[in-house]
C-alpha cells in the first residue's frame, strides 16, 4: 500500500448510511413486510373465528399445492427451495403471495423472453478458431471442455494471444483507464453497477464528453439502483445531453419495477473492440480510496487486449438492447481486422463469460467450481462474501481434504455487517475440513478473484453469495497460460500478509447471540 492509502487505514473507520432503497427493494425488506402482515391477519381471524376456521382448510390447501410445486420446480436451486418451502409453512397466507409475487413477476417474463431472442439472434457473431482449439485441447482438456460448454450456452469463445495486465487496486485501474479512454478513435462503452459523482466518475466523464466531440461514439449503462443512492434521480438525462447515449438499467419504482432485485451488477469497458477493463472496480471514489468507507479499500481489476474484447462488445450490446423494440446489428462493433497492438510479453489465453439470472445455467458458480475442483497444490481466493450452497460448499471442502491449499480471505471491516455475520456461521465447518480463512485487517476486500497453481485465474463481478450466482448479471475472464498470473498470485500473497488468520477457538468462542443470529440469517440467504 502507498502512505496515502496507510493513512487512509490510520483514518477513524466510518460508515456510509445506506440508502433507503437499498432496503425498500429488498427481498428481506418484502419477507418482513409479509411476516407483519401476517400477524396482523393471525390477530384478526383470532379476534374473529368464525372467519378463520372457514379459511383454515382453504389456505391449507393452497399452501400444499404451493409446496408441491416448489419441490419439484427443475430449475431451482435446492437450498432456494428448502427455504421457499419453509417460508410457505411459516407464513402460509403471505409467505405463498411472496413466492407467487417473486417467481410469476409479469416484468420478469417479459425480460427473459427478450433475453433468449437476442441471445439466439446473437449467438453466431463470435466463432472459436479451430487451429487454435486443438491446441489448447493438447494442454488444457479440462478449460477447453469449460470453453465448450459456455460457447455452446453464451457464444463466447476461447480467445489466444490476449494481452493481460492485471491492477491490484482501484487507483491503478483507473490511471490506466483514464489512458486508454483518450485513445478511443471509434466507440466506447461503460456499463457498471455503480455510478457515483466525485474524482473518479466525473474524470472519466470529462473524457467521454470530450471523446464524443470528437466524433467517437459512446455509450453508458449503469445500474438503476444508482438513482436511489448514487446518483440523482433523472440523471442519465444530464448523460444525454452531451450527446452520450445513455441508458438506466432496471430502473427503481416501488411494487411496479417487478425484477428489481435482478441487477446489472456488472463492470464493463469496451474500447474500439480491442480493449476491455473488467473486474470488481466501479466508478466511485471509495473504489481508488479517495473517499473512506470501511477502511482501505481492497480491489482488483484486469485490462484484455486483443480479439477477446469482442466477447465483451457483445456481452454490453446484448444488454444495451434489452429494451429496445429492435435487436441492432453488432457486426459494426466486432474487430473482424485483428489490428491489435499487443505485448507479447503479457500475452495468454482468455475466455470471457457472462452471467444472466433468467437462465437455468448458473455460469460464474461454475467457473468458480471448475477452478476449485481442478486445482492440483492450490486455490487462493479473495472476496467479499461467502454466503455459498452446500454444493460449493462440499467443493472447497473436498479440496482441501485431498490437499489443496485452499485459502481464502475476507473482509477485516465489512460493509454489510449481516452478510459478515453469515459468513462466519460457514467458517467453523471449512476450517475443520483444512480450509484456512483469513480477514484483511486493514479493511474491506472487494476483489472476486480466484487464483489456482500458478497457472489460472479469474478476475470478475462475481461474488460467492447467491444473489450473484442466482439473481445478478455478471461478468468475469477466466485467464490461463499468461505470465500475469504470477501478478494475481503476487498480489493475493501481499493481501495475505496484511491479514488475520481466523482459528477455530476463535469460531467457537464467538458471542452466542452472535452466532445463533448468523444461523437465523443463514436460514433465508437465499432471500436477502
Amino acid at each position: 500500500m502507498s502512505s496515502n492509502d496507510n493513512s487512509l487505514v490510520k483514518r477513524a473507520k466510518k460508515k456510509s448510511k445506506k440508502g433507503v432503497g437499498t432496503i425498500i427493494f429488498s427481498r428481506l425488506f418484502m419477507l418482513v413486510l409479509m411476516v407483519f402482515l401476517q400477524v396482523v391477519a393471525m390477530v384478526f381471524f383470532l379476534a374473529n373465528t368464525d372467519i378463520f376456521n372457514e379459511l383454515y382448510y382453504v389456505i391449507e390447501i393452497i399452501k400444499l399445492f404451493i409446496v408441491i410445486y416448489i419441490v419439484n420446480e427443475q430449475k431451482t436451486d435446492p437450498t432456494m427451495k428448502l427455504i421457499w418451502v419453509i417460508v410457505v409453512l411459516v407464513i402460509p397466507v403471505f409467505g405463498a403471495i411472496l413466492y407467487l409475487y417473486v417467481k410469476f413477476q409479469f416484468g420478469s417474463i417479459l425480460i427473459r423472453k427478450k433475453i433468449a431472442e437476442i441471445n439466439e439472434r446473437t449467438h453466431g457473431y463470435l466463432s472459436y478458431d479451430r487451429k487454435k482449439k486443438e491446441e489448447l485441447m493438447k494442454n488444457h482438456p479440462m478449460t477447453v471442455g469449460l470453453g465448450n460448454y459456455i460457447y455452446g450456452f453464451s457464444g463466447y469463445p476461447i480467445y489466444t494471444d490476449v494481452e493481460v495486465k492485471y491492477f491490484s487496486s482501484g487507483k491503478k485501474k483507473f490511471a490506466a483507464l483514464l489512458e486508454e479512454l483518450k485513445k478511443a478513435e471509434k466507440y466506447i462503452f461503460l456499463e457498471y453497477f455503480i455510478i457515483e459523482e466525485g474524482e473518479m466518475w466525473n474524470s472519466v466523464f470529462d473524457i467521454l464528453c470530450q471523446k464524443q466531440k470528437e466524433g467517437v461514439e459512446v455509450r453508458v449503462i449503469y445500474d438503476g439502483m444508482c438513482s436511489i443512492v448514487q446518483l440523482p434521480m433523472g440523471y442519465y438525462k444530464k448523460v444525454r445531453e452531451k450527446g452520450i447515449k445513455c441508458k438506466l438499467f432496471a430502473p427503481m419504482r416501488p411494487f411496479l419495477s417487478t425484477y428489481q432485485n435482478n441487477r446489472d451488477h456488472r463492470k464493463i469497458v469496451v474500447i474500439d473492440g480491442k480493449t476491455v477493463f473488467t473486474g470488481g472496480v466501479n466508478l466511485a471514489d471509495e473504489y481508488i480510496n479517495g473517499k473512506e468507507r470501511f477502511g482501505y479499500w481492497k480491489d482488483s481489476a484486469v485490462m484484455l487486449k486483443g480479439e477477446v474484447a469482442n466477447s465483451f462488445a457483445v456481452m454490453f450490446l446484448r444488454m444495451w438492447n434489452i429494451d429496445s423494440k429492435e435487436i441492432e446489428n453488432f457486426e459494426p462493433y466486432l474487430n473482424e481486422n485483428k489490428d491489435y497492438q499487443i505485448d507479447s510479453s503479457r500475452a495468454g489465453n482468455v475466455l470471457g463469460y457472462s452471467d444472466e439470472p433468467f437462465d437455468s445455467e448458473n455460469i460464474s458458480e461454475l467457473v468458480y467450481m471448475h477452478l476449485i475442483n481442478t486445482a492440483k497444490d492450490n486455490v487462493h481466493i479473495i472476496t467479499p462474501y461467502l454466503i455459498i450452497d452446500n454444493v460449493f460448499m462440499s467443493a472447497l471442502k473436498f479440496a482441501a481434504k485431498r490437499g489443496v491449499d485452499v485459502k481464502i480471505i475476507m473482509p477485516g471491516i465489512p460493509d454489510k455487517s449481516y452478510a459478515y455475520c453469515v459468513a462466519r456461521t460457514y467458517y467453523e465447518e471449512l476450517i475443520e475440513a483444512g480450509v484456512k480463512i483469513y480477514e484483511f485487517t486493514p479493511g474491506f476486500t472487494h476483489s472476486k478473484v480466484f487464483v489456482v497453481d500458478g497457472t489460472k485465474a479469474t478476475v470478475g463481478t462475481a461474488n460467492l453469495d447467491y444473489r450473484s450466482f442466482f439473481l445478478h448479471f455478471e461478468c468475469g475472464a477466466l485467464i490461463f497460460d499468461s505470465p500475469e498470473i504470477k501478478m494475481v498470485e503476487e498480489d493475493f500473497q501481499t493481501t495475505l500478509k496484511a491479514s488475520h488468520r481466523v482459528t477455530l477457538q476463535e469460531c467457537r468462542n464467538r458471542n452466542f447471540l452472535y452466532k445463533y443470529a448468523g444461523k437465523i440469517l443463514r436460514m433465508i440467504a437465499p432471500l436477502l
